[in-house]
Parts: structure tokens; C-alpha cells; sequence
């Protein structure tokens, strides 16, 4: 990952199967130099099926330099020697997960809307942090938790070097004020997943250069 523009951060839809591998490659054609991660996230499978299906994908990210995130899990991240793991509050701590994953790895860590976990989270050894849900999403389950504001993405990169991801229901028609706020990622799943893929990559591109 670099702190060069603001970049989309890929979520993959948690039906990976099928003709997934092709959506993939041809959104991450369509977002060359645009997209700088995707995050392998699928659940109710155990890990010897989540190895199965994330190899293919694994391999495409590798052919586009495009980092390969696994979500929760340290062990499947280590199995599959991917590029680094992204956890959430209660998916263990980023130091030991930087011992079993090595100093190469990239390791993020879901804040919610909290500038002290994110402060925790880097003091930890996080590569990244993220904060959200900012909108409605299919993807996270928000509950009744607090949602965070554009304020605190301008807090952040203020105040500390550790790149921010925001998260949570982003579409091209929303995600200019985040843009604006200095968010170093967009993480990004229904809104690519649920469509044309490339026409909305090509969206999330237009959008992000008119607020740059």
C-alpha cells in the first residue's frame, strides 16, 4: 500500500465461486493503479475450502500487484502466504499477528468510528486502520454503533502517518466528501459486486478525481 492518493480497497462479495475469478481480473484491470488491495473475505467455510477458493484469486492480485488481504484470520493468512490480514476487535492483536504473518506483512484493524482503538491499533503495530461503517452496508452489520464522521479522517491524518481506510456502504455518488477528508482508501464490496464491475470501477474513478 502507499500514501500517494486516495485508492480503492477491493472487498470480495462472500460468493467467490462461480465466474468470481473473471469479475475479479476484469476489475482489476479496469483499476489499474487504482485499486491497491483486495480483501479475501468469505464466511461458514472452514480453511481448507477458503484455501481452495482463495488461490485462484490470490494468484490474479499477484499478476496486478495488487496486495492480497485475508479477513480475520492469522492462520489462513499464514497458509496461504498472502500479503497481509485484516482484523477486527476481536480477531487478536496485531503484534502477534505480526510474529506468525513477519515484518513484510500488512495488517489492518477495524477502529469503528474510535480514534483511541486506532490509536491502540497503531501503537500495536497496524499497518492501516479503518474506520465504519460511514453509510449503510450489506457487508457490515453496523447494529447500533456509533458511525464515524469526516472529521475524524481529518483528525487522523493530521495528527498521524498511519494510512486510514474508509468503510461501510461507500458507492461513487457518496465518497467525495471522503476523498475531501484526506482518506487514504476507500474499501469498496456492493457497490462494485452488485453491478458492472468496470463501469463501477470507472465510476469510483471519476468520483475521486473530481474531489482530489
Amino acid at each position: 500500500m502507499n500514501d500517494l492518493a486516495t485508492q480503492l480497497y477491493l472487498i470480495s462479495p462472500l460468493d467467490v465461486g462461480g465466474d468470481f475469478p473473471e469479475r475479479l481480473t476484469r476489475a482489476l484491470e479496469a483499476g489499474k493503479g487504482l485499486i491497491t488491495a483486495f480483501q479475501f473475505r468469505v464466511k461458514g467455510v472452514d480453511q481448507h475450502e477458503a484455501a481452495r477458493l482463495a488461490e485462484p484469486l490470490h494468484s490474479i492480485c499477484a499478476a496486478h500487484e495488487v496486495a492480497f488481504i485475508v479477513n480475520d484470520s492469522v492462520p489462513l493468512a499464514k497458509r496461504l502466504k498472502a500479503d497481509g490480514v485484516h482484523l477486527g476487535q476481536d480477531d487478536g492483536d496485531p503484534k502477534e499477528a505480526r510474529g506468525e504473518l513477519g515484518h513484510e506483512a500488512q495488517i489492518g484493524v477495524t477502529c469503528h468510528a474510535s480514534i483511541h482503538l486506532a490509536m491502540e491499533a497503531g501503537e500495536a503495530g497496524a499497518d492501516y486502520v479503518a474506520f465504519g461503517a460511514f453509510f449503510d452496508s450489506t457487508t457490515k452489520d453496523k447494529g447500533d454503533a456509533e458511525r464515524p464522521t469526516l472529521e475524524m479522517i481529518e483528525q487522523w491524518v493530521k495528527l498521524f502517518e498511519i494510512p486510514v481506510v474508509a468503510i461501510g456502504g461507500i458507492t461513487p455518488d457518496n465518497c467525495t466528501p471522503l476523498v475531501a477528508a484526506g482518506a487514504d482508501f476507500l474499501a469498496v464490496s456492493g457497490a462494485v459486486w452488485n453491478g458492472d464491475e468496470q463501469r463501477a470501477i470507472a465510476a469510483f474513478k471519476a468520483a475521486i478525481d473530481s474531489a482530489a
